[in-house]
């Protein structure tokens, strides 16, 4: 809001703030620890298992919800990028990477569309891959 805000008052301190603003968009957020990315390749992985063993329509649904905004966030924080919500996923996605953004649509809209999983499990499988794939074996928390 303060980067892309439009000033109503004047007041010397507002540009020394959008300038600091702008920066903390232009970085991205700070990257995620390797502890963290564990965490969230596991969580990923478990959502995708309870995806694919959906018993029924109304499980599926709700799996596959949990998943596009894992997904999303995962994607978008691997690569130093700001998450969004509601309309926000989609858009943030497209200016990360346009062809990625039309695979993760197409994917979702094939099992809400046709309840077909297929393309949500390819499309979770290559986010994960380059981080060393799905992880359940040998994954804690807070165990040494």
């Amino acid at each position: 809001m303060v980067a892309e805000g439009i000033t109503i008052l004047a007041h010397p301190l507002i540009p020394i703030l959008k300038e600091e603003a702008d920066k903390l968009l232009g970085d991205g957020p700070s990257p995620w620890s390797k502890e963290t990315l564990e965490m969230k390749r596991y969580f990923l992985t478990d959502a995708l298992d309870d995806f694919v063993g959906a018993a029924d329509r109304g499980e599926g649904l709700f799996s596959a919800n949990l998943l596009a905004e894992s997904v999303h966030e995962f994607v978008l924080r691997t690569n130093r990028r700001w998450t969004g919500q509601g309309k926000w996923v989609l858009r943030a996605l497209k200016e990360y990477d346009h062809k990625f953004a039309e695979r993760f649509l197409f994917a979702f809209d094939q099992f809400y569309s046709k309840d077909d999983k297929r393309a949500i499990v390819q499309l979770v499988d290559s986010v994960l891959d380059p981080h060393g794939g799905r992880l359940f074996n040998g994954f804690s928390m807070g165990k040494q």
